[in-house]
Parts: C-alpha cells; sequence; structure tokens
C-alpha cells in the first residue's frame, strides 16, 4: 500500500488565473492555505485583469503574483506559469472551486503516479450541491454540442483511462493534475485559442500522442461554475471561434477518425 506523500512542496507547482473572481479567489487560497500538504508550495497566480490581492495573508503558501497589463488567454496564462514550474506536477485550478476534503491533491498526486504514461489525472467534480458534474465529456463535435444545447448533460461513468486506442474521452479544464513531462512534450497550451476548447485540445493532443487521460473518482473538488459564454455575446463570440479552430484541426480529426492517424 503506497503512503501519501506529507508535503507536495518539491512536487507540485500550482496554476490559478482570476479574472477578477475576488471573493471567489480568496475562498480558494484559504482553501488551499488549509491544506498542511500543501505548506511551501508555490503557487502562480495570475491577474488578468487588475484586483487587489494580498497574499501574505496566505502564509502557508508560497504565491508568486502576475499581472498582466492586457488579458491573456486561458491558454496562454497557464503556459506562461508553467515556465516557473520545475516540479513532476502542474496543478490547474480554476478560481471558483472549493477544496474541502484534507490531502485533496496528495491522494491525486498518488493516483497519477500509479499509472504509466499519465497524461493528466483530475478528481470527480461537483456542484455546491453535491450533484456530480459532467466535466468528463465525449468527443467535442457539433451533434454532441447540439445534444447538451437540449439539455443532454449526461454524467459518463469514467472508471477506465482514456488512452489511444480507447474511446476519448476529454477533461474539462477546472482542476487538472498534469505531468510536467508530458505537457512539455506537446508544447503546452495552443496558445492561439484564446478562450474555450483549450482543455479540449489539449487533451486530444495528449491523447494522440499515447499519453493517459485519468479521472480519479474518489478525490472530489467543488466548482461554482461561471458559464459566461450563455450570458455574454463576446464570450459566445470566442466559443463559436474555438469549436471553428478545433473542428478545422488536424488533431480534432485524428482523434474522430482514427484511421487518419500516421
Amino acid at each position: 500500500m503506497m503512503l501519501l506523500p506529507s508535503s507536495l512542496v518539491d512536487e507540485v507547482t500550482i496554476s490559478i488565473v482570476s479574472h477578477g473572481h475576488g471573493p471567489l479567489l480568496v475562498r480558494l487560497l484559504s482553501d488551499l492555505n488549509r491544506q498542511t500538504d500543501l505548506s511551501g508550495v508555490k503557487v502562480i497566480l495570475t491577474l488578468n485583469v487588475s484586483e487587489d490581492v494580498d497574499a501574505a495573508v496566505f502564509g502557508n503558501l508560497q504565491i508568486q503574483v502576475l499581472q498582466n497589463f492586457a488579458p491573456k488567454g486561458f491558454g496562454s496564462n497557464h503556459n506562461a506559469a508553467f515556465a516557473r514550474c520545475s516540479t513532476k506536477w502542474f496543478l490547474i485550478l480554476n478560481p471558483d472551486l472549493g477544496v474541502h476534503t484534507p490531502d485533496t491533491f496528495s491522494r491525486l498526486a498518488l493516483s497519477a503516479a500509479a499509472i504509466d504514461r499519465i497524461g493528466v489525472v483530475a478528481p470527480r467534480i461537483q456542484s455546491s450541491s453535491g450533484a456530480t458534474e459532467d466535466s468528463v465529456r465525449s468527443n467535442l463535435t457539433p451533434w454532441s454540442l447540439v445534444r447538451r444545447r437540449l439539455g443532454d448533460r449526461r454524467i459518463i461513468d469514467f472508471q477506465a483511462a482514456s488512452v489511444l486506442g480507447q474511446p476519448f474521452y476529454w477533461l474539462a479544464g477546472m482542476c487538472m493534475m498534469l505531468d510536467s513531462d508530458a505537457f512539455r512534450s506537446i508544447g503546452g497550451f495552443d496558445d492561439r485559442i484564446f478562450l474555450y476548447c483549450e482543455d479540449y485540445d489539449l487533451c486530444a493532443r495528449l491523447y494522440n500522442t499515447g499519453y493517459v487521460l485519468a479521472v480519479d473518482q474518489n478525490v472530489s473538488v467543488t466548482h461554482d461554475a461561471q458559464r459566461d459564454s450563455h450570458r455574454s455575446s463576446r464570450h459566445l463570440r470566442w466559443h463559436l471561434a474555438s469549436l471553428f479552430r478545433i473542428w478545422t484541426s488536424s488533431t480534432f480529426w485524428r482523434v474522430t477518425l482514427p484511421a487518419s492517424r500516421p
């Protein structure tokens, strides 16, 4: 039986990008600050818009604050944070998460370490009411979006890992523990995707390269979803532009039509 690591200080670098999340960001940092296994862990906090954050309040964490002069995309921000990562695991967290269980990320790291050629592992994502969210999704196709628009948000019973030769499932990017070598080997996120679908693209490229995508159903975090593309015409335009880039990419077609792989 493998023991949980007592500290992740030399194992994990955390990347958080805030878009003026304010109280939600403070809540997440407070949750992380209470996790004893995260004592001294480096947190790269990117402020994509101007906001006041007193990092010194969270003394259990080693927080490095990056302030953007102009907003960057999700992938570009996390790529910039990864340039400051020298640990085995690169942990991406959305500011609208809640972490309530002790040793959450120690258990996630232990789960990841047990899988050969792991690319990314995620916890089970649950809503603030405790319901499991649809954070594991089948291939992103036009007809899959039509089904979602019609209310089909079925929860995939993801018990087996997604690996080349098996059905492809991708993980929503609000909480991802990435193997740093795997992330580096595929060039990180695609900077050309400003917002939306960058998590799909990353998972598809990991999958096409033979890395494993996994979920630990015994580990969970809470997500307060912020679905801006449903409310903002600007976000909707970004979403549509990202979908067009995905559907015209070789990455998408290699997943969709496996025979097209070299």
